[in-house]
């Protein structure tokens, strides 16, 4: 039988002293960046309900980013967004059914993502540790810029309603929705599921599984290097971006999960700050988080705080 899971699990992660200081640099280091968005129509993806945009964006280092956008083509007002955000491998997909329900819909590929690797490409085993010893240079501190500068392009487009905005996705995708909805106040709601990027050192101990299994590769080829990685993941770390969270936000857990371990979804679950929260646990489900039945919840949920009528 599996072994039984204590949401009162406690983490060894630790909040560097200077991580706000840390983050608010790196925010300023962004804004100062012009966004210069490009908006490319694409017909032969476009239906009669539902247009689609290839969306380009600059971010840190000067990194073209890319994008899918989406919005239904019969339109009245501004429109309430989603923001949908990518697991790990997967390359992210055209928002449509999100455009479908009644949203303006952005697919973001950060840098190193199929249609955003042109200038930072470390491939995929690698992005987890690539200059995973200085957080300064660290891959994730350009890769979360990425996402947050997507909510930079929907309040720059004329057709979203900028105070009914939410951000979703599961694994990656859900560790991104926690660090974005911490640092960007403009998120109304948002949807984590299985998040990966959460408790990484607690990871590594608890799972053998990749995408973790990199960093645990790593130190064994520099094990002399340990000190230094934790140092770095601390700032990276989702259960340290957790109590910045305002918003309204569900959570979804697989109980058997071996990839992003259900413990380290209990312990970010802990330090959320928002008092409007909600944990699902799945039980004999693993990475997939009962994402099947989970499905309609999270439409519910969006439909509750962004298309409802305040």
């Amino acid at each position: 039988m599996p072994k039984a899971v204590s949401m009162d699990y406690q983490s060894t992660v630790h909040k560097p002293p200077d991580f706000d200081t840390f983050w608010d640099d790196v925010l300023r280091q962004a804004a100062a960046i012009p966004l210069e968005p490009e908006v490319v129509p694409d017909p032969l993806r476009t239906s009669e309900d539902i247009e689609v945009f290839q969306v380009f964006y600059t971010s840190l280092e000067h990194v073209r980013i890319a994008a899918w956008y989406c919005r239904p083509a019969h339109r009245t007002g501004r429109m309430p967004a989603i923001m949908l955000l990518p697991g790990y491998q997967s390359d992210p997909p055209i928002p449509k059914e999100w455009a479908r329900q009644g949203y303006i819909a952005l697919s973001v590929a950060p840098r190193g993502k199929l249609r955003s690797h042109r200038q930072f490409n470390p491939g995929y085993p690698n992005l987890l540790t690539h200059n995973i010893v200085d957080r300064h240079t660290y891959a994730y501190r350009g890769f979360y810029v990425d996402t947050w500068r997507g909510m930079d392009f929907l309040l720059s487009r004329p057709e979203v309603d900028s105070s009914r905005i939410g951000v979703t996705g599961s694994s990656q995708g859900g560790g991104l929705t926690i660090t974005t909805a911490a640092m960007r106040s403009e998120v109304r709601a948002a949807a984590a599921g299985a998040p990966y990027l959460c408790g990484f050192m607690d990871a590594i101990a608890l799972t053998h599984t990749y995408p973790y299994e990199e960093i645990n590769d790593y130190l064994r080829l520099h094990p002399e290097s340990r000190t230094r990685v934790e140092e770095t993941v601390a700032y990276f770390d989702g259960i340290n971006f957790a109590d910045k969270i305002s918003c309204p936000i569900i959570v979804n857990i697989g109980l058997q999960d071996n990839v992003c371990p259900p413990e380290t979804g209990y312990a970010l679950f802990n330090k959320i700050g928002a008092t409007d929260k909600q944990l699902y646990t799945y039980d004999g489900h693993g990475h997939d988080a009962g994402r099947s039945q989970h499905h309609a919840i999270v439409n519910r949920f969006f439909a509750h705080h962004l298309l409802a009528e305040r």
